[in-house]
């Protein structure tokens, strides 16, 4: 059975898909995993499928299993994030003086950009204001504040890079 074949398969069973999936718990993510089922076929190699309803069924089945491990491992990232982090109340010397170093490289990169365009990156990024709001405080044009932005977000990843490569 092609690819077309199968695809026609899914779509006669769409709805028994959908249920299977939220049977093994997915939930409200059931159309989410559904649609992702359907993204793999529409890119699978064509090729004979022997009995192409229960290779749907296994390839549901397979989604939701990776799904149930990429949630307990951020479960489990998270849980070690939080322990590692309520296990002292204050970081140490070296942790305090690496983050003022990497403040310290990101203001001068801001300061490299111009006044008004870091005004802006901090206005947009760190205030949370949205780009027309931005435009309408400082007088200018919404293209203004994205080129602004850009220059800021630029300058950004050129820090990254060198604390990435350092």
């Amino acid at each position: 059975m092609d690819s077309s074949g199968l695809e026609a398969v899914f779509l006669a069973n769409r709805p028994t898909l959908l249920r299977f999936v939220a049977s093994l718990g997915a939930g409200e993510a059931a159309e989410d995993v559904v649609h992702e089922l359907w993204l793999r076929i529409r890119s699978a190699p064509t090729g004979p499928i022997a009995s192409p309803l229960s290779y749907l069924y296994r390839m549901a089945n397979n989604l939701m299993l990776d799904r149930h491990r990429a949630l307990r491992q951020a479960e489990r990232r998270d849980r070690d994030w939080t322990e590692t982090m309520s296990g002292s109340e204050a970081p140490s010397a070296e942790r305090v003086l690496i983050g003022r170093q990497h403040a310290a490289l990101v203001d001068d990169a801001l300061r490299s950009v111009g006044e008004r365009a870091a005004a802006i990156f901090r206005r947009h990024r760190i205030d949370g204001i949205e780009q027309r709001a931005v435009a309408a405080e400082f007088g200018i044009s919404l293209s203004t504040v994205e080129g602004d932005l850009r220059k800021a977000y630029r300058a950004m990843i050129d820090v990254k890079r060198r604390l990435d490569e350092g």
